[in-house]
């Protein structure tokens, strides 16, 4: 067990560090984050932020060095980073677990390989490769970028009538992976927590829905079948065993109109969907995050009330600072803001949780908060 006073490494500054960092904060852990930028959303409250890049392995191994476990606050983390950490600190998850899960191809691979349920796919290396798999898959498909991607970043969708020289360029001529187009109904994720021991818990699934690629609107729990929310866990639950993961993880699955369930992509971390938890649950995912990988028992991770999550991006600030008071003038909505200085268009800068008897009343609060945020014209 590493016990509370200890400290706790965070490769990477974002959103989720910062939400992890007050949970250890809150439970007696000191915590050093490193990240390439400075004043980051993790180091406004952590004891000691370091500003180095992520290629620098001997800040990486100094820094590892210095504390007593290391984690991830993101998956694009390098797998060199990773492997310099472990010369010198516990790090958790492994850097296995990230390698597998921060590159498309070896993470289809992977879950394919252990008989889970996926979108087929193809590896694309070359622009002939593309035109082999189109030819394979069919249309529609989507091209991703193998490794990078996240938000829908470096992804360009193969119609009809697609130009395939074109949709090579949008993903840089770089490894891709060329995944058939799915009839969804809708996109739900599971978060599991996976302690030393091998014991586990799970968050029950959560509705996803996003704009422009990037989620907009979780809600819990999801309106799904027991059938498909028990094989969303069984799922999580397998791939976590095959990776002898400690830690927190996020699946993110489609879920197809005949009722399929097929698993989009890992998350090796928290993850946003899951940032309700931090209200609604009584173990947060940050909380289950610091209790896995210091050998603590996990703790519940019951959901209280139906609950949704709005996120909150830059856009908002385009006529002005938002209405702070206006939203939190709803006396049962929760509003985490990020301490971001700049905020851009498709930024994520804060969040809003409203808790409610159930989904859909939890769901308008939330929508009418955030939309309280924006002066009236």
């Amino acid at each position: 067990m590493i016990p509370p006073g200890s400290t706790i490494g965070v490769l990477g500054g974002g959103q989720l560090g910062r939400m992890f960092a007050m949970a250890a904060r809150r439970l007696g852990y000191r915590v050093h984050t490193l990240a390439p930028e400075d004043d980051t959303p993790t180091g406004q409250i952590a004891d000691l932020e370091i500003q180095a890049s992520y290629d620098d392995l001997d800040r990486i191994r100094a820094f590892a060095r210095a504390v007593d476990v290391v984690t991830f606050e993101f998956e694009n983390v390098p797998a060199a980073a990773a492997a310099a950490a472990e010369e010198h600190a516990i790090v958790r998850p492994s850097g296995r677990a990230l390698a597998i899960a921060q590159h498309r191809i070896r993470e289809k691979t992977f879950l394919a390989q252990h008989g889970l349920p996926v979108t087929p796919f193809v590896a694309v290396r070359t622009a002939a490769d593309l035109a082999e798999a189109v030819q394979r898959l069919g249309r529609p498909a989507v091209l991703k970028t193998a490794a990078l991607g996240y938000d829908g970043k470096g992804q360009v969708a193969i119609t009809g009538d697609s130009d395939l020289a074109a949709a090579w360029r949008v993903v840089g001529g770089r490894e891709a992976i060329l995944e058939t187009l799915v009839d969804l109904d809708r996109e739900i994720s599971v978060i599991g927590a996976r302690a030393v021991d091998g014991s586990s818990v799970y968050f029950g699934p959560i509705d996803n829905a996003h704009r422009h690629h990037i989620l907009d609107v979780s809600v819990a729990p999801a309106e799904v079948t027991p059938r498909t929310a028990a094989a969303a866990i069984d799922a999580t639950r397998a791939v976590m065993e095959a990776l002898e993961y400690v830690g927190v993880l996020c699946i993110e699955f489609f879920v197809t109109r005949d009722a399929r369930l097929l698993i989009n992509e890992l998350a090796p971390r928290p993850h946003n969907s899951g940032h309700l938890t931090f209200d609604a649950c009584r173990t947060s995912q940050f909380e289950q995050q610091l209790r896995a990988i210091c050998g603590l028992p996990l703790g519940s991770p019951e959901l209280l009330q139906p609950a949704a999550m709005a996120n909150l991006l830059g856009d908002l600030w385009s006529a002005g600072e938002p209405r702070w008071a206006a939203a939190l003038a709803l006396p049962d909505v929760k509003l985490h803001l990020y301490g971001k200085a700049a905020a851009r268009p498709g930024r994520k800068m804060g969040h809003l949780t409203a808790l409610a008897p159930t989904c859909a009343e939890a769901r308008t609060r939330v929508l009418q908060a955030r939309a309280a945020l924006t002066p009236p014209l």
